[in-house]
């Protein structure tokens, strides 16, 4: 990962910025681009406090304000990145909106906006940054999105939000074999158990849930593992636990928060 120059969405907190923390530590070059540049009273960092953890770690970073459902923002991200870095070698698509809502109480404003983060601006952001990702020696986009499983106890609950996690999932089915000729991976990563985030925080579980869940870690872990195979690895859909196991780790306790606690299966997993 030495001098990659690594793309990460929604990367100011939870599991973006684990991913780029480890990144980070290989010496990797970060784009952190996220919409947060104030602090938050109940989201940790922004933008610029990721920045200076992730100089700290021992990349170097660029902390990009930006709203993926703006297409205008992401070109203008991405031009900023190649001033910067000179390339894009990796893409992670970390942003994302939760709604657990069932159909009768999504609001319009509410549904548009998860489709226009989950799945548009997901699009958009491959679309702005394959033609640079060509030029990369081992180019990889990772999609935080789950496995594709046609089971309505899955679209049942929260049938807005499941649409738009598959269709960040369907891009990378799609992208695999559209980018194969090119030499660029399209995968997908999932956690297994809910992970320590903000979201599980305030929207899911509270302590609770916190409790039962494991680190972002784990995931950031995973991805590091997916990143630095060749980008003939393609067209995946890795769950954070099984890609560990295959790097040989088998006691997965220090990742979780609470280890007398039992661990609760993330959405999508059965």
């Amino acid at each position: 990962m030495k001098d990659k120059v690594i793309f990460i969405t929604g990367g100011s907190r939870g599991i973006g910025k684990a991913i780029a923390l480890r990144m980070a530590k290989e010496g990797a070059n970060i784009v952190i681009a996220a919409k947060t540049t104030e602090a938050h009273p109940k989201l940790e960092g922004t933008i610029y406090t990721a920045a200076e953890e992730i100089e700290k770690a021992g990349g170097k970073a660029l902390a990009v304000q930006l709203d993926i459902r703006s297409e205008e923002q992401i070109q203008e991200a991405v031009a900023k990145t190649i001033e910067t870095f000179g390339g894009i070698d990796i893409l992670v698509n970390n942003a994302s909106a939760i709604n657990l809502s069932p159909t009768e109480q999504t609001e319009a404003k509410r549904f548009d906006l998860i489709q226009g983060i989950n799945i548009r601006g997901t699009f958009l952001m491959c679309k702005a940054c394959i033609p640079h990702l060509k030029k990369s020696s081992n180019a990889h986009i990772l999609n935080l999105s789950p496995p594709l499983e046609m089971d309505p106890k899955w679209f049942a609950p929260h049938l807005a939000y499941t649409i738009s996690k598959y269709g960040m999932s369907m891009i990378i089915l799609g992208l695999a074999a559209e980018l194969k000729p090119f030499n660029i991976a399209a995968n997908a990563l999932w956690p297994k158990t809910t992970i320590a985030t903000a979201a599980v925080q305030n929207l899911l579980g509270g302590d609770y849930l916190i409790q039962r869940s494991r680190k972002p870690d784990i995931v950031a872990d995973a991805a590091y593992a997916i990143l630095s195979k060749p980008s003939s690895l393609t067209g995946n859909f890795f769950i954070d636990e099984d890609v560990l196991e295959q790097e040989g780790i088998t006691d997965f306790s220090s990742y979780a928060v609470d280890p007398d606690m039992p661990l609760q299966p993330d959405l999508f997993i059965n």
